[in-house]
Order: C-alpha cells, then structure tokens, then sequence
C-alpha cells in the first residue's frame, strides 16, 4: 500500500483486497495506514522518537490523510492509533524553539503552526466520517486536544491526559478550545490551571473517553466500535454528524429549526426508506439499496 512522507498528501490505498491488511510501516512516514478490513481505516501517528508530537511536517501528513480519507467512498469509519509509548504530546517544543532564532523571534512560525494545527482539529469534525481515537499511553496538551476532537474515544487503563502548558509557561490555549466542548466547565478548568496527569478512569469520569480497556486493548476496542459503525447507513451517519457539531453552536431554537431541516432532508433520502421499510417488514436494512 503506497504512502508518503511527512509534508506531502498522503493516498488511501482503495485497492487492497476484502479482508486484506494493507499497511505503510515504512522508515521515515509520518503516517500509517492499515484497512484491517473493508471500510474500516487506521490511521497510525508513527514518530515514537518525538513521542508523536504534532510538528509542522506532521500536520501537514495528516492534514493530507484526513482531506483523502473523507472523499473516500471505500472508508466508512476511522481509527486514529499511535506507534511507541505516547500517544501523542502536543507540539514539538523543539521545532518551536529553534524558531525562537527567526528574525521575528518565532511569531510567524508560531502562527502558521496554530493555524494548520486548528485546520486540522477542524477537519476531524467536517470528517463525514466517524474517527475513534485508540489511547495507548499519554496524550498531552494538542495530544489530549486531539483526543477531545475525535468523534469517540478509547483508553488503555494505563493511559494519562493532561493539559500541562501551565507548568512551562505556555497555556493551553487552543486544547482549551476542544477541552471545554467535551467535559463540564469546572473539569477543564481543574486540567488547564493545575496541569496535572488525569489517569484514563477520570477521564471517562469526565466525559473526554467514552470507554477504559485493559492495557494494550485500546485499539482492539476501537475497532470494534468502529466496525459497530460502518455497518450504519453512511449518508444518515455524515448528517447526524455533521448536524450534532453544528447545532452544538446554536441557541436552542435555532438549534431545533436546524435539526428540523436536518430531519426533513434525512427523510427524503433513500436511506431512510429502506431502514424504515425494513423496520416494518421486520427484515434486514440493505443499506447498499437505491
């Protein structure tokens, strides 16, 4: 299966056959992928010698993957997994501190960074695909940003989170940003002020994981959540997704107005004349039906 390097966009492989792993474990790839099986996409943050931190070229690989995954008709859900003993943590301090020699001192560095890293997260979101983070080891700063902005989220128990800018003089400004979308204010307030390790068990306390499996089982688990959903309807599945982020952000009565529309249009479509049909004629959904 065909891959590129960090920086440059990097191709789903769509010809592997049913049931066939296709993977890219190449020296020097940023990112991975396998097709464990039909529909279903792993995609692997590979740089354990940076313990996965999102430095420029790393953005740019995944940024690649997501925009190729999300038109492919082949990939029905995503996982994001991670190689060695982080899952990710955050930005690469060293690539923003040899910046700090720029003539301006790092300032445009620092913000082209930003911007491609907050492209990113949003991208996950406009993703019409579900994407499941598999949590082996810790995930700090943009790292637990990142598992805050996947749709559904796994731990190992030995897994850790943490928003730990604070503690170097660098608050998390932007993880705040997906942090406060998906635990209770006072939660992410307690991450961000005191920058402490958070064990996988408060996490899903606290809303930021769905689920806490025994060590090593993360990805397992993912994937059998993922395989849960690719069996939906794709179409009723990119709506609903798209229509929960969005009337998240509404007032109450634009958000009913909204999802309203959002209800009529699933209606018209011919997913929900056969998942309705087969409701009633007490049979299978051929979600493949025109």
């Amino acid at each position: 299966m065909a891959a590129r390097r960090a920086g440059a966009t990097a191709p789903v492989d769509t010809t592997t056959e049913a049931g066939v792993p296709a993977r890219t474990p190449n020296a020097g790839v940023m990112v991975e992928f396998e097709r464990p099986e039909p529909g279903l996409l792993v995609l692997t943050l590979a740089r354990p010698e940076a313990r996965n931190s999102l430095s420029m070229s790393m953005l740019a690989a995944l940024q690649g993957a997501i925009d190729t995954i999300s038109a492919d008709a082949g990939v029905r859900a995503v996982v994001i997994a991670a190689r060695g003993t982080a899952f990710c943590a955050g930005h690469d301090l060293r690539e923003l501190t040899e910046h700090r020699s720029d003539p301006d001192g790092g300032r445009g560095f620092t913000e082209r960074l930003m911007r491609e890293c907050s492209t990113f997260m949003q991208s996950l979101l406009r993703c019409p695909k579900p994407v499941i983070a598999a949590v082996e080891g810790v995930a700090t700063a943009a790292g637990c940003q990142l598992v805050a902005t996947c749709d559904l989220a796994v731990a190992s128990e030995t897994a850790r989170f943490a928003t730990p800018g604070v503690n170097i003089g660098l608050f998390c400004s932007t993880p705040m940003v997906a942090l406060s979308r998906n635990v209770p204010r006072k939660r992410a307030m307690e991450m961000l002020l005191l920058g402490e390790m958070l064990p996988a068990a408060e996490a899903a306390a606290y809303g930021l994981v769905n689920r806490v499996v025994p060590a090593g089982a993360a990805l397992d688990a993912a994937l059998g959540l993922a395989r849960t959903v690719a069996s939906k309807p794709p179409v009723t599945l990119a709506m609903g997704k798209e229509a929960f982020y969005r009337q998240a952000e509404m007032s109450l009565a634009d958000a009913y107005d909204y999802a309203a529309g959002v209800m009529v249009e699933n209606m018209m479509h011919a997913e929900s004349r056969e998942g309705i049909g087969a409701f009633l004629q007490k049979r299978p959904p051929d979600w493949n039906k025109r």
